[in-house]
């Protein structure tokens, strides 16, 4: 506080002097121009599997079951190594740890054994394709891309995305922006009738361009499988976060999830859980046992 006593001109000189050199620098530069970085975000959205297709990383997942109040009652842990997929499949994961325990050395070796046999049947596959299998693979392969193509701009057309501010995450700069359904917009793909039941916020480096988190909330209750299979309640919340890999790329770091639901329209849960990535490296493999997803040629 400045007190009255204060007003000789030299201490009032000295306190312009002391807010001209601090109060001013500190005040927050304009958002940009939201147009310009949106276009830019969206150049740079990907999937994670394509992220993470090029590399092997260990994935420590954690399943909670809760109580009725949120609290955890019980859990499962589970630690992945993972590796790229062949062509067409997820993610292969060799789990190497469950519950504190190391899996055996012999159950290890058997199933890498069968893993094995199913990299060479796929190799001896490649070789006896037709030009009719390439073509029918490369057309698949392009109505994939399509497809998320399609979900991205699905986001920016479901979603009233507006920038509310600036957030420095793990040493990073970002902008912060809120996701808020629009009622009325019909979406183009399945990823955007989800979009219509969940509410998000996203960080955004504001220098790549890149997600470095996001935290979303379902609005209503979705079902799956026509109500069949599953059920997530409204309430139901996710936090995902990514970080800089060895300064060349941005990858999965955490993903949290907590909510209730219906398993079979009978089965109720309430669940819980967290999924650590780390440890990523390079991966590479001859040309016979091609893992990283890429065009079929």
């Amino acid at each position: 506080m400045v007190h009255s006593r204060l007003s000789t001109p030299i201490a009032s000189a000295t306190v312009f002097w002391f807010f001209s050199c601090v109060v001013i620098p500190a005040q927050e530069a304009p958002l940009p121009d939201f147009d310009t970085f949106a276009a830019h975000v969206k150049e740079h959205l990907q999937t994670d599997s394509e992220r993470q297709g090029g590399y092997t990383y260990v994935e420590r997942r954690i399943e909670q079951k809760l109580d009725g109040a949120g609290r955890p009652k019980g859990q499962t842990v589970k630690v992945f190594e993972v590796y790229p997929g062949l062509p067409g499949e997820d993610n292969y994961l060799r789990l190497i740890e469950e519950d504190g325990k190391p899996v055996a050395a012999a159950t290890l070796a058997r199933r890498d054994h069968d893993r094995q046999k199913e990299v060479e049947v796929y190799a001896q596959r490649q070789t006896k394709l037709t030009e009719s299998d390439r073509q029918k693979a490369l057309r698949a392969w392009q109505k994939g891309q399509k497809e998320r193509a399609e979900a991205i701009d699905d986001i920016f057309n479901v979603y009233d995305i507006r920038m509310v501010g600036r957030k420095r995450i793990d040493g990073h700069d970002t902008i912060e922006f809120s996701l808020a359904p629009r009622p009325k917009v019909k979406p183009r793909t399945e990823s955007g009738e989800m979009m219509h039941h969940f509410a998000a916020r996203a960080w955004i480096s504001e220098n790549e361009y890149e997600l470095v988190r996001v935290e979303v909330k379902a609005l209503d209750t979705l079902s799956f499988g026509f109500g069949l299979l599953a059920r997530v309640h409204k309430g139901a919340t996710a936090t995902y976060q990514r970080r800089k890999v060895n300064d060349e790329v941005w990858l999965p770091e955490k993903v949290t999830y907590a909510g209730s639901g219906r398993l079979l329209l009978v089965r109720k849960m309430n669940l819980g859980g967290v999924s650590e990535f780390s440890n990523y490296r390079k991966f590479a493999v001859d040309t016979a046992t091609t893992y990283s997803p890429r065009p079929p040629s």
